[in-house]
C-alpha cells in the first residue's frame, strides 16, 4: 500500500492504467518521458513525426497527449487538429521552444490545454499532466485498498474482483489466491509457497489443491480473454498483466 509520501496514483475510471502519447523527435525525451510515465503505472506511447502520432492516437485511444510543436513533416496543431476529429476531447500539453512566444499563444488558442517551455524539467511536466488528467475527468484515484494488475482490480475491503470492468465473482478461496497472486505480479510463486500463504499448511502431497484452485481462477479470470496466470513448468505460477 502506498506510504504517506507516495506519489498519487491514478488510473482510468475502470482501474486501467493511465494512456498518455508523447510525441517528438527527440528520441531521448519521448525516452525519460515514457520512463518517468511507466513510473506512475501509465501506459505511455510515443511517435517521433505528426503521421505517427495521428496513428498511435487512433490505435491507443490516449487519455493525454504531449505534443512537440515542431515535427518532422507537420506541426503539433495540425497533430490535434486531426486527432481531435476523431477524440474531441483528449487534453493536450504543448511542448515549445523557450523563444517561441507566438507558438505558445497559438497553441493555447486552438485548443491546446497547456504548455511546457523546453527545456523543462520532468518532474514539472509530470505534475502538469497528474493535474491535467484529474481535471479531465479521465482519471480516479487509486484507492489504498485497490489491487491493480493490467485490467484486473481486487478491493481488499470491499471483496469486489473486476476484469476489463466486468465483475467476477470468486469464493473466499479463490479472493485469497488471487490477492496472494496479485500483491507478487510478475513473480515465479511456488506451489509450496501458495499452500503456505493460503491454506497455511506445509507442502506434502497437496500440490493438486493448488492446481485445482489455479484451474478455478482461469476459468473466472482468463475465459474469452487475454490470460493472466500461467504455469511456470517445474517452477510454480505467475500472473502477468495481459
Amino acid at each position: 500500500m502506498a506510504g504517506p509520501n507516495a506519489p498519487e496514483l491514478l488510473t482510468r475510471p475502470d482501474g486501467t492504467p493511465i494512456r498518455v502519447l508523447a510525441v517528438d523527435d527527440e528520441n531521448s525525451l519521448t525516452e525519460l518521458l515514457s520512463m518517468a510515465m511507466r513510473y506512475e503505472g501509465w501506459e505511455p506511447t510515443t511517435a517521433a513525426t505528426g503521421s505517427d502520432a495521428v496513428r498511435a492516437a487512433r490505435d491507443t485511444n490516449p487519455d493525454a497527449i504531449v505534443l512537440d510543436m515542431m515535427l518532422p513533416d507537420f506541426d503539433g496543431l495540425e497533430v490535434m487538429r486531426r486527432v481531435r476529429a476523431e477524440q474531441p476531447d483528449v487534453p493536450v500539453i504543448f511542448l515549445t521552444a523557450k523563444d517561441a512566444v507566438n507558438d505558445r499563444i497559438v497553441g493555447l488558442t486552438a485548443g491546446g490545454d497547456d504548455y511546457v517551455t523546453k527545456p523543462f524539467s520532468v518532474e514539472e511536466l509530470m505534475a502538469r499532466l497528474r493535474s491535467l488528467l484529474r481535471r479531465s475527468g479521465a482519471t480516479s484515484k487509486r484507492s489504498e485498498s485497490e489491487l491493480i494488475v493490467g485490467d484486473l482490480v481486487l478491493d481488499e475491503d470491499s471483496h469486489e474482483v473486476t476484469r476489463g470492468g466486468d465483475e467476477i465473482h470468486l469464493t473466499a478461496t479463490e479472493f485469497e489466491l488471487l490477492r496472494y497472486l496479485m500483491r507478487n505480479p510478475k513473480r515465479v510463486l511456488s506451489k509450496a509457497q501458495i499452500l503456505d500463504r493460503v491454506w497455511n499448511y506445509d507442502f506434502g502431497g497437496q500440490a493438486n489443491v493448488v492446481e485445482l484452485y489455479i484451474s478455478y481462477l482461469r476459468k473466472k479470470i482468463d475465459a474469452g480473454r487475454e490470460p493472466m496466470i500461467h504455469t511456470m513448468r517445474g517452477a510454480g505460477y505467475v500472473l502477468k498483466p495481459a
